[in-house]
């Protein structure tokens, strides 16, 4: 039986290589155009061709995102840059426009094409619809039940392959057809340049009394009336696979390191314990645990199960939670006298409690007895950006691994 794919985000060339290394069979990549988002690093033409080696390297895969809603001025250059990123190996782009469809199976035809959520595929005859046209896969709408992606995998093509969501930001309209950045912000969600206002907290005016702004309550602190909670499917993994899903896709483009890592590493986790045992498997909780350490807004299931209630929304605030941070990361480590390099991210001091996260082995805590700087110098603290520090550790560390720790919100 062939795995599930794990797909990841890739914000940037760093995050790429910790998707790939944490885990992920593929990921998705935004170049400097045509990306859906903006606030992202996003990939040049030489990172892209780096990602591209780097992955095909591993056996594994890079998509090239081109999913924005175009208007005519976005086409002229559209055809160059199919051709690159044809040229450069990339293994699909994904794309949410007919005529940006129709350009890509021109200019190159054997380049695989995957219909990004953002065209709003929710039932078996508009993803048989672009089966017939070439497409190689459709990326469901995330407003779908699992009986209902089902009886879509029983209703297409076996050849075609189908791509659902499974962790991260949920949005207020139909998989990302939002116009609320665009009229509040003037920020265009469908170019990328989302300002996230379902996020934002909101008021009521009626419309005899201009300017009298009445609250809307559901406690002392207001209420976010559109701000839903992250999804979170880590707890049904076997109904996953078994509705015929072929990829399980994170959101999180603009996320960090740490979140790429541990979300990454905890989903690859559950899904190789489903394969290995499926009669019996059961989630381990330390891996449902791991994914309360990254930033994230709550969890819900969204639309899996059934249509979403008032409980998969954040009421009383638009932050995340954010309980652990990223610290440093591994530069270099030493085996035969066992000292690790770290480079800087938040500042650390003697006798924190680190913990080690790292691709393979198991997550190792450690209390900084001594640390010194790149010279050689006892220090106390680490306060500096992309410092480098070296410490003594009594176990082995994987190249890539993060250092995080408690957050103290004292």
């Amino acid at each position: 039986m062939q795995k599930v794919e794990l797909l990841a985000p890739a914000g940037s060339l760093a995050k790429l290589k910790y998707a790939l290394i944490y885990g992920a069979d593929a990921v998705y990549i935004g170049g400097e155009e045509f990306s859906l988002r903006v606030a992202a690093k996003n990939f040049t033409t030489e990172e892209i061709k780096e990602g591209i080696k780097f992955a095909h390297d591993m056996g594994k895969k890079v998509y090239i995102t081109a999913n924005i809603i175009p208007h005519n001025k976005d086409i002229k250059e559209f055809p160059d840059f199919v051709k690159e990123v044809y040229e450069m190996g990339a293994d699909a782009i994904i794309i949410s426009d007919p005529g940006m469809f129709k350009i890509a199976r021109e200019v190159a035809p054997e380049l695989d094409v995957h219909i990004s959520t953002q065209a709003n595929n929710t039932n078996y005859q508009s993803a048989a619809f672009w089966h017939s046209l070439g497409a190689k896969r459709v990326i469901l709408a995330r407003e779908l039940s699992f009986d209902e992606i089902k009886e879509i995998r029983d209703n297409i093509p076996s050849d075609l392959e189908i791509e659902c969501f499974v962790h991260g930001a949920m949005c207020i309209s139909y998989s990302g057809r939002c116009l609320l950045s665009n009229y509040m912000a003037q920020r265009d969600a469908n170019m990328g340049a989302c300002a996230h206002p379902c996020r934002w907290k909101y008021s009521l005016m009626e419309e005899k009394r201009p300017g009298e702004y009445m609250p809307v309550f559901e406690n002392e602190r207001g209420t976010y009336i559109y701000n839903s909670k992250d999804l979170c499917m880590i707890e049904y993994i076997p109904q996953i696979i078994e509705s015929g899903i072929t990829s399980l896709k994170v959101e999180g483009r603009v996320k960090n390191e740490l979140y790429v890592a541990t979300v990454i590493k905890a989903y690859r986790k559950e899904i190789d314990a489903y394969y290995n045992n499926k009669e019996n498997y059961k989630i381990n909780p330390e891996n449902l645990a791991e994914l309360e350490k990254i930033s994230y807004r709550g969890y819900t299931t969204g639309f899996f199960n059934d249509k979403p209630k008032g409980t998969e929304q954040v009421y009383d605030r638009s932050t995340y939670i954010q309980d652990y941070q990223t610290t440093a990361v591994v530069k270099e480590y030493n085996r035969e006298e066992k000292y690790v390099i770290l480079e800087q991210r938040n500042r650390f001091f003697t006798g924190d409690e680190i913990e080690f996260l790292m691709p393979k082995s198991e997550n190792r805590k450690f209390v900084i007895d001594k640390m010194y700087d790149i010279d050689g110098n006892e220090i106390l603290v680490a306060p500096h950006p992309q410092m480098l520090v070296k410490i003594y550790v009594d176990f082995d560390v994987e190249d890539y691994s993060i250092i995080r720790t408690k957050v103290n919100h004292d």
